[in-house]
């Protein structure tokens, strides 16, 4: 997985490419473990994001949760149709700002 990250002021992208998975979310918990202080807006795009597990689904529970202790919000941009059926099957896309 690759992870590109750009910062304007206080909002946050990540962008992530290829698969977010059990090997590589541990990567993007560390980027985001030294990225997200004084953030306050976090948005993910996943445009070119292959695929999510359940480990990725972890990762960004625990992210939202950090998130929203720090008033901030957190936002899924350019999910894939199988990703969104994921999302909507378990009730996350209400969770999640998903566009």
């Amino acid at each position: 997985m690759t992870l590109t990250t750009e910062k304007n002021g206080t909002a946050l992208t990540v962008r992530l490419s290829g698969e977010l998975n059990t090997l590589t979310a541990p990567e993007l918990t560390a980027l985001l473990n030294k990225e997200l202080g004084g953030v306050n807006a976090l948005t993910l795009d996943f445009a070119e994001c292959d695929y999510v597990s359940s480990a990725g689904l972890r990762v960004l529970l625990a992210t939202f949760k950090q998130m929203k202790a720090a008033k901030g919000n957190m936002s899924l941009a350019n999910v894939g149709e199988n990703f969104k059926d994921v999302l909507e099957n378990t009730g996350l896309d209400a969770v999640f700002g998903v566009f």
